[in-house]
């Protein structure tokens, strides 16, 4: 009879610095994996801290309290299938990122991590020391070597465990959505399958930390690039991986293969667990927003509904003299299409007293931006104070259009402790509305149906602090800028490059302006979930005084 082997993946959702839930989350999935009759389990890289850890697992005391937990996590699952768990291993000052095998109760191997990345938003060449290549270890009749996460982007450490005699791969990862990251890891796996002739896992993290959300999707490949199994995106999932000896070597048997939604619904997606992760993990359990009735905090409130349910987002509409009627119409049916509250607050009397303390100061000097700024800032701290007085998170609402060229009132609407988002650029804020006005899915707690209204969505967006305003007074069409940003942004253009593309030059050089001279502004900005691979903050460091510019 052929020897066959059972892997259950375990696809979960960590928190960074909860040791103990990591490990009791762990401990879970071992025993389902052994009630189904399975020779290992498998969990994602550093899930035992939680990922990204940044320099939380430099500190000597966390990263041996970390150890600690794998040990007693081993001693905790002795009777049943073995162990393969991510966790910092620290060897007097060397720091590595391993990956620990534990079986029968003890620490059978330990597998550290060869390549570190140093891009975008990895820094771990900060972090961790670089280990030797590690070879492959034996878990009851098969060798399996596990290259972790960036190992497998290379050919060397592939190659060499499946030349010290491993029979499968399997790739433990800490992998972030952005778009396209899919198709970038496929690409790599089937290379290395490919290469090696071997079977090749990949199990990635799921869940919110921080400004990262890691979507999962992990697949399994059989030699030649064939998919063996897919699991859910964005989805906790426990999957049994039933692998056979053959004449050709060990092959998975077909599995379960998940749907892949398009782009747009795997961003939303990506905002609404974010949103979630980031506000329960932070101990939250319900936010607190400006509903303005434009299009960005509609889709905010949604995407807040969609991830703590409507009952835990509380509204508030903060009218001046400026604000239009079907401003305060279209904010009370969004919130009454998502089931919100919603609470008005008129700003008039604030604004009158703050003006009337100022006059001797201003006296003589023409109205400006400095007043409408002072709309927005009484509008920040009386959400700020609704927030604390009702112990609710404060979700900003600036798009990155805005977030790019300063487009935002510092300490005014930039106001808040995350924003849903932040990476997503105003075009595709109108694309968001869309989508999610005809679609509904189960992982969404809002109504289904037409929540945002289509007025919100067609109307001209205006920021309705002086009459009459429109926001394309003072930026270029958002179609326009927004093919401008990508260039300057994602794709690092000169301007030579954009106005060959067909832009207009002094356009062009006004929007790279704007860009640099609000690199403060973002400096200061709340976290938001990372959609692309140049999300303002970790992907993207520029110095916050730059004089420098393009001369093309």
């Amino acid at each position: 009879m052929a020897a066959s082997f059972r892997l259950t993946l375990a696809q979960l959702n960590p928190t960074v610095g909860a040791l103990g839930a990591n490990a009791d989350k762990a401990h879970a999935a071992w025993v389902a994996a052994r009630d189904a009759g399975a020779d290992m389990l498998a969990l994602p890289e550093m899930f035992l801290t939680g990922y990204q850890t940044q320099d939380l697992v430099m500190k000597p005391a966390f990263a041996r309290d970390a150890m600690a937990h794998v040990q007693a996590l081993a001693e905790r699952c002795a009777d049943g299938p073995a162990i393969g768990i991510g966790a910092p291993d620290l060897q007097g000052e060397r720091l590595y990122n391993a990956w620990y095998v534990l079986e029968r109760g003890r620490i059978q191997a330990i597998v550290r991590k060869h390549h570190l990345p140093n891009e975008q938003v990895f820094d771990e060449r900060r972090l961790f020391t670089p280990a030797d290549i590690s070879g492959p270890y034996r878990v009851g009749p098969l060798r399996i070597g596990t290259p972790i996460c960036e190992d497998a982007w290379f050919d060397d450490v592939a190659e060499a465990q499946a030349e010290s005699g491993a029979e499968i791969l399997l790739v433990p990862n800490g992998s972030p959505y952005s778009r396209g990251r899919f198709d970038t890891r496929m690409m790599h796996m089937v290379a290395r399958v490919v290469e090696t002739g071997l079977p090749l896992v990949y199990l990635n993290l799921i869940g919110g930390q921080d400004d990262q959300v890691f979507d999962g999707t992990s697949f399994v490949l059989n030699p030649g690039g064939q998919m063996a199994a897919l699991l859910p995106g964005f989805a906790e999932t426990l999957q049994h991986v039933d692998f056979t000896q053959t004449p050709q070597g060990w092959r998975a048997a077909p599995g379960d293969k998940a749907p892949m939604p398009e782009e747009i619904e795997r961003d939303y997606q990506a905002m609404v667990i974010g949103t979630r992760d980031y506000v329960g993990k932070s101990g939250f359990s319900r936010v607190v927003l400006g509903l303005s009735g434009g299009i960005d905090s509609a889709l905010v409130a949604t995407i807040a509904a969609d991830a703590l349910g409507p009952e835990n987002v509380h509204c508030l509409m903060l009218p001046s003299r400026f604000t239009s009627a079907h401003s305060l119409e279209d904010a009370a049916a969004t919130a009454a299409n998502l089931g919100i509250r919603l609470d008005e607050v008129p700003i008039a009397g604030a604004q009158g007293a703050v003006n009337q303390a100022l006059a001797p100061l201003f006296a003589g000097l023409a109205e400006d931006i400095t007043e409408e700024n002072i709309q927005s800032r009484l509008r920040g701290t009386l959400l700020m104070a609704v927030a604390n007085k009702l112990g609710g998170l404060l979700l900003t609402t600036g798009n990155k259009s805005e977030m790019a060229v300063g487009y935002a009132t510092i300490y005014g609407d930039m106001n808040g402790g995350f924003n849903p988002i932040k990476d997503l650029y105003k075009t595709r804020v109108f694309d968001a509305c869309r989508w999610r006005n005809t679609h509904h899915r189960p992982w969404m707690q809002a109504p289904a149906g037409v929540v945002i209204p289509p007025r919100v969505i067609d109307k001209p967006p205006s920021a309705e602090l002086r009459e009459d305003q429109r926001d394309e007074d003072s930026l270029p069409p958002y179609a326009m800028l927004d093919a401008i940003l990508q260039g300057l942004v994602e794709g690092d253009c000169s301007v030579a490059e954009l106005v060959a593309q067909g832009h207009d030059r002094d356009t062009v050089k006004r929007v790279e302006h704007l860009l640099n001279i609000s690199e403060w502004k973002r400096f200061q900005a709340a976290p938001g979930v990372r959609l692309t691979p140049r999300a303002f903050g970790p992907d993207r460091r520029y110095p916050l005084v730059n004089r420098w510019r393009d001369p093309g």
